[in-house]
């Protein structure tokens, strides 16, 4: 009798618990966020299940019955299409400014957030092009060509932090694809010094790391941010007030549905819950790491490594900034943040994962 191929169990149980707790605490948070705006309760939480949790489940189960063998083949057409869809923010009637930034594409009431889609592309495209090229020259004239191409469409956007993640995921497989060490040399130290001149480039980057170093200089002002994301997670204490008796959400902590939803988890959940959740993040690299490291096939083992990666580096970001340990990014917590994009694109790729895992 044929054996039937079945998901890791671990691995599904992690995205599992991962994928709960972000429906439930965008449930407790939106609530006064959409009354705040004169909606119903339940529209932001009814939003994201319809047009972010349907689709991207829907998608996920889609990745994961399809053959990884068709994701390689068609790796190129996939990244173009994704990077085009990068340009469509500049045309007029498609474009759509939130938060004084135009990096989503819109008709009617729909919005998209094409940068989403981007990781994944260039995870599945850098991965194909890493297992398929025989010259380590070829792999970093590829790469190269890939992160300009990136790189000139962020920098329109003045999207430095979803550059740095995309570079990173990109320089990652780079490295575990075994290229020389003179390459990698080359890619580090290039992206490091052009991040540095990003950096300072813009004013408003610097005053970012002034208020990092310094938020208590204005604490109203730009450390307002900062500051009440601080006292939101010590409010929570050891175990928290409870889910739903957060004080903060009610118009304290900034973007308190958005970037900032790790505070009212935090202050909801406590110390404890917090080490939950950042265990989750924690074994969901492993876990994705391990495939990497069973996997036969190069091309699933460098896409098992990227999803894992993107993921959890982009949590950390999430969690340092909210914390303190690094500047304010508008990086989006996965699986917690509202927003259909970003959802969207992280089930798919959790549906990539499980498929490479049943293998």
């Amino acid at each position: 009798m044929k054996k039937i191929a079945r998901p890791n169990i671990i691995l599904s149980v992690i995205i599992f618990f991962l994928f709960s707790i972000g429906v439930l605490i965008l449930a407790t948070a939106s609530a006064p966020y959409s009354i705040s705006r004169g909606l119903p309760a339940e529209y932001l939480i009814k939003n994201q299940l319809l047009h972010g949790v349907l689709f991207g489940l829907i998608f996920g189960v889609i990745a994961y019955k399809m053959p990884m063998s068709f994701f390689k083949k068609y790796s190129l057409p996939i990244f173009i299409f994704a990077y085009i869809c990068m340009w469509l923010v500049f045309v007029p009637g498609l474009s759509r400014t939130e938060y004084g930034a135009t990096r989503w594409i819109g008709i009617g009431s729909v919005g998209f957030q094409p940068s989403e889609a981007l990781k994944l592309a260039t995870i599945i495209y850098i991965s194909a092009l890493m297992s398929s090229a025989r010259q380590h020259k070829e792999k970093f004239t590829g790469l190269l060509i890939a992160l300009g191409m990136i790189g000139l469409v962020l920098v329109c956007q003045s999207n430095l932090s979803t550059l740095i993640i995309i570079s990173s995921l990109a320089l990652i497989i780079f490295f575990i694809s075994g290229t020389p060490k003179k390459y990698n040399f080359l890619m580090w130290g290039g992206s490091a010094l052009l991040f540095f001149c990003l950096m300072v480039f813009k004013s408003y980057r610097s005053d970012r790391w002034q208020t990092f170093l310094n938020p208590e200089n204005d604490p109203l002002g730009k450390g307002y941010h900062i500051s009440q994301a601080l006292i939101s997670i010590g409010s929570g204490g050891l175990i928290g007030s409870g889910l739903g008796l957060s004080e903060q959400k009610f118009g304290f902590v900034p973007e308190s549905i958005s970037d900032s939803i790790f505070t009212i988890y935090a202050a909801e959940t406590g110390f404890i819950g917090s080490i939950f959740l950042i265990g989750l993040f924690f074994s969901f690299v492993f876990m994705s790491y391990r495939l990497a490291k069973q996997a036969t096939d190069p091309f699933q083992s460098f896409v098992a490594v990227g999803i894992g990666s993107w993921i959890t580096i982009q949590a950390f970001v999430n969690v340092a900034a909210m914390t303190g340990l690094a500047p304010l990014s508008g990086t989006p917590l996965p699986f917690l943040t509202y927003g259909s994009s970003h959802i969207i694109m992280e089930l798919i790729a959790c549906g990539l994962l499980l498929n490479i895992s049943k293998k």
